[in-house]
């Protein structure tokens, strides 16, 4: 990859995704860039299908990017160059940055989810391919650690949905899943019209957050089969965001009124935490979860990504390339040969 091309990367995602973009100084640089320039493309992405008004339109374009990107002629941009080539350089399944524009798209259609599962689904797309398609830039290919990966995502995703459910209802946008509200007796039109804190919506907040501690408990149980340098970045994003569920169990479960974020300190402090992390899962047991299935919403990620080949290194590269210069030597000689008799 250009270096410019990274250099382009970083300051897209410097302002838009402070939670990646501190996380990220603890990655190795190997993987640090390729992690960046993936961060930007889906930051670009979703920046682009909210700021279009005709959001189809927008998808539409996007898909004709990624294509672009996996044929090997990028639109001229420098996150498009650089996501190209990372597509080439870890083979990464089209399947994964497929399904995430999807999502993408179900949030231009503005969908709204009937049940948990149907959230899951979502958060699948949105959430847990990018963390499908991390470990693939980790050259992780192993089921298990796949699943985890998808666990996390969920969780995150879990914790975004919990901390803007105010911000998301004044913009016209329902998450939560609609039996929930049901149950808790909330109109979702009326909802989304006067959005409003009680103790009902503080609940939803705390169901949501539940369900997203399950699941970041099940990921960490994948966390040490990593490749150990890169332990401390993905611990950093873990811990960045489940403070923000603890910050919002602290503010009563108003994300209504209130939006959790952690402070600059925090983010430190929990850099320097995952450094500890790293050490201490080097040499616990495994754990049983590690073998868990992955959410029955997140298998086709799993199945994408673990039939992936291992990527070429320098030498296999060149190894191919002659061989393919030999077999067309030896077509060409045929074809000759034929021609004479």
């Amino acid at each position: 990859m250009i270096e410019a091309d990274i250099n382009g990367c970083y300051e897209a995602i410097r302002k838009g995704s402070h939670s990646f973009y501190a996380a990220s100084k603890l990655l190795p640089k190997p993987v640090r860039d390729p992690a960046v320039v993936l961060y930007a493309f889906c930051r670009v992405a979703d920046d682009n299908v909210d700021a279009e008004d005709a959001s189809q339109d927008a998808i539409d374009l996007l898909r004709e990017r990624l294509e672009l990107a996996y044929l090997g002629t990028p639109k001229n941009d420098s996150v498009d160059r650089a996501f190209a080539s990372l597509v080439d350089l870890c083979e990464m399944p089209k399947a994964l940055p497929d399904a995430l524009l999807e999502g993408l798209e179900w949030d231009s259609l503005n969908l709204r989810f009937e049940t948990l599962s149907d959230l899951h689904s979502y958060s699948a797309r949105v959430a847990a391919a990018v963390g499908v398609m991390m470990c693939v830039i980790m050259d992780v290919r192993h089921k298990d650690v796949l699943a985890r990966a998808c666990d996390l995502g969920a969780a995150m995703q879990l914790t975004n949905i919990a901390r803007d459910i105010g911000e998301d209802a004044r913009n016209g946008r329902l998450y939560i899943p609609l039996k929930w509200m049901s149950e808790e007796g909330i109109n979702p039109v009326k909802f989304l019209k006067n959005p409003n804190p009680s103790e009902k919506t503080a609940r939803i907040a705390k169901r949501l957050l539940f369900e997203a501690e399950q699941l970041y408990h099940r990921a960490e149980a994948g966390l040490s089969e990593l490749p150990l340098f890169c332990r401390p970045g993905i611990f950093a994003a873990r811990h960045i965001y489940e403070r923000i569920g603890k910050h919002i169990a602290a503010a009563n479960y108003d994300s209504i009124t209130n939006r959790a974020f952690t402070t600059k300190i925090e983010k430190i402090g929990f850099l320097m935490l995952s450094l500890a992390n790293t050490a201490t899962v080097s040499v616990m047991p495994r754990s049983a979860i590690v073998h868990a299935e992955p959410l029955k919403e997140m298998k086709f990620l799993v199945d994408a990504a673990h039939q992936v080949k291992a990527p070429k290194n320098f030498l296999d590269r060149k190894a191919g390339t002659v061989m393919n210069i030999l077999e067309q030597m030896e077509r060409r000689d045929r074809g000759f040969q034929e021609a004479l008799e």
